[in-house]
């Protein structure tokens, strides 16, 4: 058993999430923002990349107090849960992301001094020999609780998943502006398919802010 796993992005118009710097790069407006913070507090766990704690230093908490209280009356956490697929324990230790709360996943060939760090300040996870088991991982936050996972990226972490199958919707933020760069992190990176391409049916399609937010549900793989 697995959560519901679904992935939210903001990308341009030319489906880039960053520059080819890899530096944050502000795509979407207020309203936006204000809707990924109630998906946030809506989800029982909220993961990235290593890749991304990296490039952005991103707190994975809920911003607005009254979406924190709201989660509180029902019982939850003030945050849901932040979880990091790491395989080799490079999160920083100065990372915002870090603290009560927070699950770094790691392999088992990540080195001990680095694991050994990260566990003064979160939970340390470990799951899969080389690289992070993904699938190890989600069942586990399975029997954590967790019925509702939400993915903010990055483009590897998103490919991993939806590879291995383990995405069910995938929701985007299309912003206008083009970033440009064959080196620039796309939505979905990795090493890509030959052929048979993941299906997509689309959910909806509404204007917000200076863009279209798309949603598609994924098609089950044969």
């Amino acid at each position: 058993m697995r959560p519901y796993v679904f992935i939210n992005s903001a990308m341009s118009a030319d489906g880039k999430i960053s520059s080819f710097l890899r530096r944050q790069v502000r795509i979407s407006g207020s309203g936006d923002l204000l809707r990924v913070d109630r998906l946030r507090a809506e989800s029982d766990a909220v993961m990235v990349g290593v890749g991304t704690v990296i490039a952005d230093n991103p707190k994975l908490r809920v911003k607005s107090e009254a979406l924190r209280s709201w989660r509180l009356e029902r019982g939850m956490p003030e945050n849901p849960l932040r979880v990091v697929a790491d395989s080799r324990a490079r999160t920083p230790p100065y990372a915002e992301v870090l603290g009560p709360g927070c699950i770094i996943a790691v392999s088992r060939s990540a080195p001990a001094e680095r694991t050994s760090e990260l566990s003064k300040r979160c939970e340390i996870a470990v799951c899969g020999e080389d690289r992070v088991d993904l699938g190890e991982l989600l069942e586990m936050l399975y029997q954590r609780g967790v019925r509702r996972l939400m993915v903010e990226g990055g483009g590897t972490l998103n490919w991993s998943l939806i590879e291995q199958d383990l995405v069910d919707e995938i929701c985007v933020f299309v912003g206008g502006l083009v970033i440009g760069g064959k080196d620039a992190p796309t939505l979905v990176d990795g090493s890509g398919f030959a052929e048979s391409f993941r299906k997509l049916e689309l959910i909806s399609a509404d204007r917000l802010d200076d863009g279209v937010l798309i949603k598609w549900r994924v098609v089950r793989s044969a």
